[in-house]
């Protein structure tokens, strides 16, 4: 297994992607109701990702937080955000749910804000030293 001392930028891009997956996750969670009557996004389909993000954000946070990281975790957590990213546009497209124009805004923003995550962790993983 590879291992990267993390630079700065590594730890807060990763810290950062944490901090607003949590808030986006209890946003979607404890807003569901909310965010269905503002933004015309089904309940379950709000709750169920922000559900999704609770060990998502417990890794990134655990990642990010290591003396030295695995490049690997990096790597997933890059896949995830490409993921993540895509199968929002995917949403949006598909014509399986009917979102308002604001809940197209907040689903197409959203997607933006973690393909940006998932540059940033790819342009501060480069920027590492791997460690033996």
């Amino acid at each position: 297994m590879s291992y990267a001392q993390p630079n700065t930028f590594l730890r807060y891009a990763l810290l950062a992607d944490a901090i607003a997956s949590g808030a986006t996750g209890l946003l979607l969670i404890a807003g569901a109701g909310v965010l269905e009557s503002l933004l015309n996004i089904p309940l379950a389909l709000s709750r169920e990702a922000g559900l999704m993000l609770i060990p998502y954000v417990a890794f990134v946070a655990t990642v990010g937080t290591r003396a030295t990281i695995m490049r690997g975790a990096v790597w997933a957590i890059i896949l995830a955000n490409a993921v993540w990213a895509l199968a929002s546009v995917a949403l949006l497209v598909s014509g399986w749910i009917a979102p308002n124009v604001l809940g197209i805004v907040f689903i197409a923003l959203q997607a933006a804000v973690v393909a940006v995550f998932g540059e940033l962790q790819f342009v501060g993983l480069r920027r590492t030293a791997v460690a033996v």
